[in-house]
């Protein structure tokens, strides 16, 4: 890459929005026609002429005011000029989101100036008329969204550029020689924005950390992680804080809590977890109910506040479960032996503790702290064939004990009992206007240097939907018991869907024979489990799926109580999963302090923390999401040879999106790559049209397909249209 040329600025016949933009940055001062001149750093006679007759006519039209003679300020009721973020395309323009509008102002990318991706910043927004979008000129950049990037290094003899694979980021970041530190060429590095000079084509930057080489699987993994800011590590400080943590189970303890250890209790896990966060326990009353225990992790017992294991914990958020690893929010000594209830082994847990009708109704609750005993460890597949067969031998290829083995038949009987109540539960709620979204989950065979080995579908059954009724159970309760108190809380809150993207999916489901009812709330969300049900186990299912969730709102946490719309709950919070999340660990202390008689705590500190917890859990959802594309296009690199089966996902102006049906691995097939006729665009069919034959290409179509790219640094496949399926 060798360096950019500096262009000479351009002499422009009308300064307008140059001139606002001087004067919007000095708001209360004003400027005359010199100032302004040297400012843009124009000192022939034409320009300055041009510039005199552009002051006087944005005085006129009073966009401006000429608080004496020659000299102007900007009008303070003139509201051209606003605040919001940046929404970069690929195309190297922009949209300014900002709630005055209705619709977001196009930022031409000759009026970026400086601004990346999700950057606060101020805009001067022109071109309002009617029927118009309005466009708008970048005026002052308030605030980096970050300022950190992956990219590769390109090393010149006196400097380098470092050029991202982030569609989004529409420039190299230059980094001058001595600020390349020990980085080689064609490396991966993680570089840090510094200075953008103003008369620079790129921001400086210099080189804080090497990655590795492009295409190696820890490069490509740790590059995952830096580009959403997320740590692979703990500190050292931090790690040797959690293991002088005393985590033994002490009688004085034991004394203070609520005693179970009698109560007959289990855990239902992935067959590979690590960090058991929670477990039930099952009772049989006199009175013919049942006491169901759903007993969490104490975490907030290890994890003190003002510490700096808290430090950390608060800092990270969340766990991030990428394809080949867990990066926890919680060292290993605890999230994997402290906290973690494994069977056979004393633990201190925080709970909630129900008494339950023969109809799942919720006769009686307590909450508080508690010691436990797990009498079992289950995967949910072994879980699954005790719900179907009824039988107390678990056969060897589900076992995983390797072996295969007897359960007593008490946990059967507890087991089948959990399941039948959890199913009474789930259809209240799906009765409730609950919606169900049963996504498939694509999971890999890795082998022991983490290369794929094959794919397979994560498919909810009925033990996973035992755990996670009795979860969503215990979460609503506890939020429940607070949020009637009026206190301060952290709630776990989702909107309304947004009806221009339902109206939006409806377009495209109403190709493949479906509609959505919109008449009010409880008809769309009915709509929509019936258009779930219809979908399940045909080819449009994972397109429909993605495209409904999409329509959703995000949940989030927040201490303004509006309920949980996706789950049909006035109340909602986090409490089941302390080792992995951390709105979790501030629910069980806001609980205990409520328990212990604590007046309502600062809603403001709360809400700041719930907003980190939120963002955090949203970089953690982009990084695993890219781990899971990085893992298919590293599965689709040894598969080059193969034709695949595959659903038309997307529909552009420059080509489709495939999806393939047996791995759900989704690439690209450009425009000019298909031959059989020349294609365009059209944009009401959402199909791209054959000039000469008429034929379509549209969603839902299933055509064949080949390898024809797999970039693993930019994470995209790019497919060979072989012919359409008969």
């Amino acid at each position: 890459m060798s360096k950019k040329i500096r262009k000479p600025i351009k002499k422009e016949k009308d300064f307008s929005s140059k001139i606002v933009k001087i004067l919007s940055q000095s708001a209360n001062k004003p400027f005359n026609y010199k100032q302004i001149a040297a400012k843009l750093e124009l000192d022939d006679t034409n320009s300055r002429n041009q510039i005199i007759k552009d002051l006087k006519i944005l005085a006129a039209s009073k966009k401006i005011i000429e608080t004496e003679p020659g000299k102007y300020l900007v009008k303070a009721e003139s509201q051209d000029y606003y605040e919001g973020t940046i929404d970069m395309t690929s195309r190297k323009t922009a949209y300014f989101i900002c709630p005055d509008f209705s619709e977001d102002v196009f930022i031409p990318t000759n009026n970026l100036n400086r601004a990346l991706d999700k950057d606060k910043v101020k805009v001067y927004v022109y071109n309002r008329r009617k029927g118009k979008r309005p466009e708008g000129e970048v005026i002052e950049v308030i605030e980096r969204d970050k300022t950190e990037f992956v990219g590769v290094i390109d090393i010149q003899a006196n400097f380098a550029f470092v050029s991202t694979a982030n569609p989004k980021m529409y420039t190299d970041i230059f980094i001058p020689k001595d600020k390349i530190g020990e980085a080689e060429n064609g490396d991966v590095v993680l570089v840090k924005i510094e200075d953008w000079p103003k008369r620079a084509d790129s921001p400086f930057g210099s080189v804080i950390r090497v990655l590795g080489k492009p295409g190696e699987h820890n490069t490509e993994i740790h590059a995952i992680l830096a580009e959403y800011g997320l740590p692979a590590d703990f500190p050292v400080e931090v790690e040797v804080f959690a293991q002088k943590i005393d985590t033994s189970i002490q009688e004085s303890e034991i004394a203070k809590r609520r005693d179970m250890r009698d109560t007959l209790t289990f855990t239902i896990d992935p067959r590979d977890a690590k960090d058991f966060d929670d477990a039930l326990s099952f009772k049989k009353l006199e009175n013919g109910n049942y006491e169901i225990g759903i007993h969490i992790a104490d975490v907030s017992y290890y994890l003190e506040e003002g510490t700096i294991l808290d430090d950390e914990a608060y800092q990270r958020a969340t766990s991030v479960y990428l394809v080949d690893r867990v990066v926890p929010m919680l060292p290993e000594v605890l999230s994997n032996f402290a906290c973690s209830l494994r069977p056979n082994e004393e633990k201190y847990t925080f709970s909630a503790v129900f008494e339950v009708s023969p109809t799942s109704q919720v006769i009686n609750q307590w909450f508080g702290r508690t010691v436990i005993y797990s009498d079992q460890r289950f995967a949910y597949e072994e879980a699954q064939y005790i719900i179907e067969t009824k039988d107390n031998t678990i056969p060897v290829d589900i076992s995983i004990t390797g072996e295969s083995y007897v359960v007593s038949d008490e946990i059967v009987e507890a087991t089948l009992k959990l399941d039948e109540l959890a199913k009474i539960l789930r259809k209240k709620r799906m009765q409730n206007g609950a919606i169900s979204f049963d996504k498939v989950e694509v999971k890999f065979n890795l082998d022991a240097e983490g290369e794929p080995e094959g794919v397979y579908f994560k498919i909810s059954k009925d033990a996973n939907h035992l755990i996670e009724e009795f979860m969503l159970l215990a979460n609503r309760k506890v939020a429940e018991y607070i949020g009637k108190q009026k206190k301060t809380f952290v709630y776990r809150i989702h909107d309304e869907p947004n009806e221009d993207k339902l109206i939006a999916m409806q377009t495209v489901i109403a190709k493949f024979g479906y509609k959505i009812d919109f008449r009010n709330k409880g008809d769309i969300s009915k709509s929509l489990n019936a258009l779930m049900e219809e979908v399940n186990g045909k080819k449009e299912q994972n397109l429909i799926d993605t495209l409904a969730i999409r329509s959703m709102s995000k949940a989030k946490y927040s201490t303004d109580n509006i309920g949980h719309y996706g789950l049909a709950f006035d109340y909602y919070s986090h409490f089941t999963s302390p080792i992995r999340r951390y709105p979790d660990v501030m629910v069980h202390r806001l609980l205990q302090f409520y328990l212990d008689g604590g007046a309502s705590v600062d809603e403001e500190i709360y809400e700041t923390k719930c907003l980190h917890c939120s963002n955090m859990e949203s970089l953690a959802t982009n990084a695993e999401r890219d781990s899971i594309k990085y893992m298919q296009v590293k599965y689709m690199q040894d598969h080059q040879d193969e034709e695949f089966l595959g659903v038309i996902s997307g529909v552009t102006e420059w080509g489709i999106y495939v999806e393939i049906v047996s791995n759900k691995c989704e690439g690209m097939v450009r425009i000019r790559e298909i031959k059989d006729d020349y294609y365009t665009f059209d944009e009401k069919q959402y199909a791209l049209v054959g000039a000469t034959s008429n034929s379509i290409l549209q969603l839902g179509d299933e055509i064949y397909v080949k390898v024809k790219n797999a970039d693993l640094v930019k994470k995209q496949l790019d497919f060979h249209f072989l012919r359409r399926a008969e």
